[in-house]
């Protein structure tokens, strides 16, 4: 903070006075980074964009496989480790595919669910919207009955086992792969399937799948039957194709909040219409960055669309397969983004705000979330 110049001090002096100012704070500096690292790891959290099917690790993707008789491209966990190792975004869609065949049983529906909702618990998450995709499952064979059983079960033992509350996001999938159906007969059950569900934990109707060629105009008919049924609306948008996408998903489908909607902040009304009508963006950094979106977290705007005004969440997406966790996202906010503690304690307050919660619920998480942040904060950050 201070100039050699102005204090008139020799240059060999200043050099060394320097140098022994900066070994003092370097432990004290090491200590706030390990203590704020620690801080971040332990505070509660909600997540609200995370595929059930990408968050199936190898060791269960193993066990499921060989359970099943489905083989798959590697017969070990070293080897199914390796091809987990995101390539590009056609390989992405070959291991979610090859994932998603290895369930076949509502016990395996049952099994990934809990499995989640004791990673979530690792993390300190206490209630997340989890996104799955029925026709998916439906292409493969599998009869809703069966995941509908098994996603039941699970959800309630995560609830009892791990104290993580997990709702329902059922996705319409723009386009399935190699299929010469049409989306629309996939994206009518979906959205029967989401309906149906509502008394078992589904809260919003979803739209995934490749933006490319398949703009949410096309979908809009059945996010407009959700919504009378009193469903929620949060499509992906924003992530590969522009800020039209954005728009898209706003006028013809009601979003509520956007998945992704990171490409918002090429177009300057876009961002703006966001702040101002406080529509959420569901931001998974690392996955924009594996899937080519940006080429590093230093490009990404998720800085830029937060000094806006818009309201922007932290998410994980689909873990395993882009090597990474919510912990370690919401680390990126201390590290490559640089937020201090009150906006990285605001970013995580969103999640609880803009989740699809009643509004007495969201009031209340709120509340014992920040009690919490007080009393972690005394413990992590406590000056040494």
């Amino acid at each position: 903070r201070f100039r050699r110049d102005s204090l008139e001090i020799d240059e060999d002096v200043w050099f060394s006075l320097a140098a022994a100012l900066s070994e003092a704070f370097h432990p004290w500096q090491e200590r706030w980074r390990l203590s704020l690292e620690s801080y971040l790891q332990a505070v509660p959290k909600v997540e609200l964009h995370v595929h059930l099917e990408g968050s199936i690790r190898p060791e269960t993707l193993l066990e499921l496989a060989r359970r099943n008789g489905v083989e798959l491209p590697a017969d070990s966990l070293e080897g199914l480790r390796r091809w987990f190792t995101f390539r590009d975004f056609d390989h992405f869609l070959e291991v979610y595919v090859g994932v998603t065949r290895c369930l076949k049983r509502a016990e395996d529906y049952e099994q990934i669910v809990v499995d989640l909702g004791a990673e979530l618990a690792r993390q300190n998450v206490r209630y997340a919207e989890v996104t799955f995709s029925p026709s998916t499952h439906a292409w493969l064979g599998v009869s809703p009955d069966t995941f509908s059983d098994g996603l039941a079960r699970g959800r309630r033992r995560a609830r009892e086992e791990h104290g993580v509350e997990i709702a329902w996001v059922f996705d319409i999938v723009r386009s399935m792969p190699r299929s010469k159906e049409p989306p629309e007969k996939h994206a009518d059950s979906t959205t029967e399937l989401a309906i149906e569900g509502m008394g078992n934990g589904v809260i919003a109707l979803g739209l995934g799948g490749p933006e490319a060629g398949n703009p949410p105009e096309r979908f809009a008919r059945y996010f407009d039957r959700a919504r009378r049924a009193g469903l929620r609306s949060t499509p992906h948008a924003g992530e590969i194709v522009g800020p039209e996408s954005v728009w898209g998903a706003i006028r013809s489908l009601g979003a509520d909040r956007i998945g992704h909607g990171v490409r918002s902040i090429e177009d300057p009304a876009l961002v703006e219409h966001l702040a101002e009508h406080r529509i959420a963006l569901e931001i998974c950094p690392t996955s924009n960055l594996r899937l080519g979106v940006y080429a590093s977290l230093q490009e990404h705007p998720l800085r830029r669309l937060h000094e806006a005004g818009v309201i922007v969440t932290v998410n994980s997406d689909d873990p395993p397969l882009f090597n990474t966790t919510l912990n370690d996202e919401i680390l990126t906010l201390a590290g490559a983004f640089g937020f201090d503690i009150d906006a990285i304690d605001e970013i995580l307050i969103n999640a609880v705000r803009e989740s699809f919660l009643p509004p007495d619920r969201r009031g209340e998480m709120e509340t014992a979330f920040r009690d919490e942040m007080d009393r972690l904060k005394a413990v992590h950050l406590a000056s040494e």
